[in-house]
């Protein structure tokens, strides 16, 4: 088991590339969309884009098995909201990758009688969950993280002095809010692996949103979204100590 999922996990770095370069196109095909000029570059941007998202699809052919390990390993996690939240994000990860390969082994004609449409769509709602359970992972460590800062007897000095000059230069509308935001920032300083993880989910979020009819946007806001959120995995491949832990 430990020989295979340490061979998948190889391919999470070039997975990262092809994700980066599939939504650049994106975003860069919605940009040009309206140049009459660039019509041949649109097609090959759509072109390329397509050759990323089915390459794509074959390197996490073995994520199914990692992501089912990893749910396997949070169970023993001794915060019980962490353990709630991180297991079932895991579990509907598997349940993405799975539904994601039963569509690449369609798009390669080794299953023929298949909804298409049907599959595309639980995939996309299963994803969606598995964001909507690491954003409330989030909050929570951030929100214990604001609890912590909040006991600090030096934070709570910073925090007067903070407010005193705010008033002084009457940049303060609501006092509650200013300090609410001030208590965030400073918690949220040193741990820059949980802000990365936060821009990221939400950054990938609007992607299922759109899809399922949620919140619509445009192609332009799905590459962008797309493309910050390949760039963060990007990093997070290059290092490691940045990926956020609960």
């Amino acid at each position: 088991m430990e020989a295979f999922i340490q061979f998948t996990n190889q391919s999470q770095g070039r997975d990262r590339i092809f994700r980066a370069t599939q939504y650049a196109c994106a975003l860069a095909r919605y940009l040009l969309r309206n140049d009459a000029k660039r019509k041949v570059v649109v097609q090959k941007l759509q072109g390329l884009e397509s050759s990323m998202s089915s390459g794509r699809k074959l390197l996490r052919l073995g994520n199914t098995v990692s992501s089912i390990d990893a749910a396997r390993r949070t169970l023993y996690l001794t915060d019980p909201v962490l353990r709630f939240c991180v297991t079932v994000a895991n579990l509907n990860r598997a349940l993405y990758f799975i539904c994601d390969n039963v569509l690449w082994a369609r798009s390669i004609s080794l299953i023929r009688d298949l909804d298409k449409d049907r599959w595309s769509l639980n995939a996309t709602r299963y994803y969606f969950f598995s964001l909507v359970m690491n954003l409330i992972q989030d909050a929570y460590m951030i929100a214990q993280l604001m609890v912590q800062k909040s006991r600090d007897g030096q934070y709570r000095q910073k925090l007067h002095q903070h407010l005193n000059e705010s008033q002084d230069t009457a940049t303060v509308v609501i006092p509650q809010l200013d300090a609410f935001l001030f208590l965030l920032i400073e918690s949220l300083r040193n741990h820059p692996a949980l802000v990365l993880d936060v821009l990221k989910n939400v950054c990938d979020l609007y992607i299922p949103l759109d899809k399922l009819g949620v919140y619509r946007t445009n192609e332009g806001v799905i590459g962008l979204c797309g493309l910050v959120s390949s760039l963060i995995g990007i990093l997070l491949v290059l290092k490691p100590n940045l990926k956020n832990k609960p």
